[in-house]
């Protein structure tokens, strides 16, 4: 009875959300600007079952019979459509008008992800085509549309991940949800927005922070060059400026900003620097303004300890799969992305390995503002990895990722792919190779653990996943005095994976995946219930079997220097989290919270 009502309190704050614009905030909290318009809301919208819209010319429609909550993909409740079976195309469309404030300024077409082969067209003009799932992206629509006039935008989406070529993470490849495989997400399912940027705005930044040297380098990118412009850069502790720099606007040149006495960014003290980046003319007026900020602190491996601001720092991770009953991949709110991190706090972790699932910034944003560490992984599962065009696929998606999300201080890891196991050519070595350098090139700052569990070809560190439910067998199991434990030994590997390492003690070493424990007691209705092992029969089992789980890692901590917990919460017919799907309270969180913060002898608690 609990659940069925924090369900419907849940849906019915959903609904009354309606009456005003859904996710409403700014989608990019680290790169804002002031002049933007917000998409969200009614579009039309028909589901494309059979792929023919194209030769219906719905690229020209001036709208569609149903209507569609954006940004809620179809497959959810709060979309308003709610269809769980394969979708293999949608279209959506609605009318934009372009501020008259914006004469003069480019415009761009932003979406903070759609799913998975995207098309845009304004008044039946095609605009341009994206491919990914995961990534954010944009067009400049500024030849297709005139101010003050109202125009037709239509968005195509189309969605095969049963093709073996898309990345789709936890989405299932049957009919139904089963086992640790869940609903699906087609078309848009993040923030859609305009905004106004001068020609020659700031594109991006990438920010590296050096706390040795007391100092923040940023290299921009510009959309484009006019002779005489300044790219001026303001860092502010609250409202007083506490250093600057007033360079020249050049094309990725890095510019170096020294910081007297620096303020650290931490789990413990998560300060950040408010920054103002400007281009400003050659006459000294300000074409483009973006607010943003910036955490300083570094991340760094030395021998088999991983470093946060040069000190040994043990990491305490919960595995979210940012699913939502109501909303699938998508928060209802930017403030339930809040409480799951506070919910996760409360349970006593200090970070999460987002699991198959691209997360949106704003969940990034509050990260940074909460002191939360995360790993950004990919959604990897689903593809052929032998394939080359689920290859090229793959990386241009990961390159999009990285770029986009590398300036965020509680982002400590790089995940790109999870379990990925014996390979029967030589392509996989390759493919884990190619990305774990791309990954690096594209972000020297943090360790790449490229693959979480399974095949282990190269890394920064590595990971391995275990459900050994015996808390004694796990510890024995994890290190029995000689060897490590590691799924892919020796005798499983395919003779041809000439690339494939085993751990030799030398690196750091994490254990980022356990537990998955379900629990009878906590969940008696579920039927078909999922998760590791014999399920706990009541909530004492469970406390019981939770502690000596993670007393077993915690009594390697000279050797093993994290864990990650599965899971969060429930997800769907996966019962194994500590937290209900809903959100809802399963256990005794201090009871839960004491276990997880068991001291870890060699670290600072």
């Amino acid at each position: 009875m609990k659940f069925k009502i924090l369900t419907v309190v849940a849906l019915f704050f959903a609904v009354a959300s309606f009456a005003q614009q859904p996710r409403a905030e700014y989608p990019r909290p680290q790169f804002e600007r002031a002049d933007w318009v917000n998409l969200n809301g009614e579009w039309s919208f028909t589901l494309d079952l059979a792929d023919t819209g194209h030769e219906r010319d719905f690229y020209n429609s001036k709208g569609f019979d149903s209507k569609i909550i954006v940004p809620f993909a179809p497959e959810s409740k709060l979309s308003g459509i709610a269809h769980t079976e394969f979708i293999n195309g949608v279209w959506y469309q609605r009318t934009i008008q372009i501020p008259a404030a914006w004469a003069e300024k480019s415009v761009k077409l932003n979406f903070g992800a759609v799913y998975y082969e995207s098309e845009v067209y304004i008044d039946g003009k095609f605009v341009g085509r994206h491919y990914g799932g995961s990534d954010s992206f944009s067009f400049d629509i500024t030849p297709f549309v005139a101010d003050g006039k109202e125009h037709n935008l239509v968005v195509h989406a189309e969605s095969d991940v049963r093709s073996e070529q898309l990345p789709g993470g936890k989405q299932s490849h049957r009919l139904n949800s089963y086992g640790c495989m869940y609903t699906r997400t087609t078309g848009i399912w993040q923030t859609v927005w305009m905004e106004a940027v001068d020609a020659c705005g700031l594109e991006r930044v990438q920010v590296m922070t050096d706390i040795d040297q007391n100092q923040i380098v940023v290299t921009p990118t510009f959309y484009g060059y006019a002779g005489g412009n300044r790219f001026v850069i303001s860092v502010k502790d609250g409202d007083k400026v506490v250093a600057k720099a007033d360079v020249v606007a050049a094309q990725g040149i890095p510019v170096v900003i020294p910081v007297k006495k620096p303020k650290l960014w931490s789990p413990e003290s998560p300060f950040l620097y408010d920054v103002v980046y400007e281009v400003k003319n050659a006459a000294g007026q300000t074409v483009d303004k973006v607010d943003a900020y910036v955490g300083m602190r570094k991340i760094h491996i030395d021998g088999t300890k991983i470093y946060l601001n040069n000190k040994p720092y043990y990491q305490r991770l919960v595995l979210d799969q940012g699913f939502y009953p109501d909303g699938v991949w998508t928060a209802p709110s930017d403030a339930a992305l809040k409480a799951d991190i506070e919910m996760s706090m409360a349970a006593g972790f200090n970070g999460a390995r987002l699991h198959q699932k691209v997360f949106e910034e704003r969940f990034y944003y509050w990260a940074d503002k909460l002191g939360y560490l995360v790993w950004g992984e990919m959604a990897s599962w689903g593809k052929d990895s032998s394939s080359p065009v689920a290859a090229r696929n793959f990386i241009g998606e990961w390159t999009n990722i990285v770029v986009r999300d590398r300036n965020h201080p509680a982002l400590v890891t790089w995940t790109p792919f999870n379990e990925e196991w014996a390979e029967t050519s030589n392509q996989m070595g390759r493919f884990l190779t190619d990305v774990y350098e791309l990954t690096r090139k594209l972000d020297p700052s943090r360790p790449v653990n490229t693959v979480s569990g399974g095949l282990y070809v190269i890394s920064d560190f590595c990971t391995s996943h275990s459900y050994q439910q015996d808390g004694a067998k796990l510890h024995t199991q994890l290190f029995d005095g000689e060897k490590f434990y590691q799924p892919q030994a020796p005798g499983k590997v395919h003779p041809n994976t000439i690339n494939h390492l085993y751990y030799d003690g030398k690196v750091p070493y994490i254990i980022d995946e356990f537990g998955g424990i379900k629990c009878a007691e906590a969940n008696p209705s579920e039927e078909n219930a999922w998760g590791y092992g014999n399920a706990a029969p009541t909530k004492e089992d469970f406390y019981k079997r939770l502690e000596s789980q993670v007393k077993a890692i915690i009594d390697h901590s000279d050797k093993i220097c994290g864990f990650c917990y599965t899971q969060l919460t429930d997800v769907e017919q996966e019962q194994n989290g500590v937290y209900y799907f809903n959100r809802g309270n399963k256990y005794d969180m201090e009871r839960v919270k004491a276990i997880f913060q068991m001291a870890a002898p060699g670290y600072e608690q």
